[in-house]
């Protein structure tokens, strides 16, 4: 990514773990033209800002424009990257997130099914645990179990990721939750913190 386009592009993120949206949807709308003018639509580079549209609209409400970022943005990096490769995975998670919020939980579950063996694969057993975005798709299956009733399938499915998250960042408040009832409730809040895998420039 370009020099200018890498510095909006960072910038939108910043912006949106701000929680200012206008502000980061600019950012990100400038970084975007900037980089398929610079790079061309298909760029790898130009596909990680499309990703990051998505998940700002998603988070703004606005479902069906996230959706036609993701898609894109997923279609475009098969082609570059190929279907295994780890940025595909986390827009496939991305996209599994969108159709859980718009209620379509048969194909959330085909995403994030497929977004977390693709990990497995990629990363093998010994750096999947220490992989956050990885960590991130269990956070999500356990939601998606939560919402269809499997509620052991998402207890065990949340406990696994709070281990993880734990072994990764002990000295987060995540080391200080402990792994009771309460487990599935901050489960879910952290997994809404973390569900969405933005992309730096």
């Amino acid at each position: 990514m370009e020099g200018m386009e890498w510095a909006l592009h960072n910038l939108g993120t910043l912006y949106a773990d701000q929680g200012k949206l206008a502000e980061a949807e600019k950012m990100y709308t400038r970084a975007l033209q900037g980089s398929e003018e610079a790079l061309g639509p298909d760029h790898t580079s130009t596909l990680s800002t499309v990703n990051n549209l998505g998940t700002l609209y998603k988070n703004q409400g606005k479902l069906a424009e996230a959706e036609k970022m993701y898609t894109r943005a997923l279609q475009g990096k098969e082609e570059a990257l190929g279907p295994e490769h780890t940025s595909t995975l986390s827009t496939v998670n991305n996209l599994g997130a969108l159709y859980a919020d718009q209620g379509k939980l048969a194909e959330a579950e085909k995403m994030y099914t497929r977004a977390l063996q693709g990990y497995q694969q990629a990363l093998g057993p010994e750096l999947l645990p220490s992989y956050l975005p990885a960590l991130n798709t269990m956070f999500a299956f356990g939601d998606l179990f939560s919402q269809t009733s499997r509620k052991d399938l998402a207890k065990e499915m949340y406990s696994r990721a709070l281990a993880r998250y734990t072994a990764v960042q002990p000295s987060s408040k995540w080391s200080k939750i402990g792994f009771t009832e309460p487990v599935a409730q901050d489960s879910r809040r952290l997994k809404r913190k973390h569900s969405a895998n933005w992309e730096s420039g």
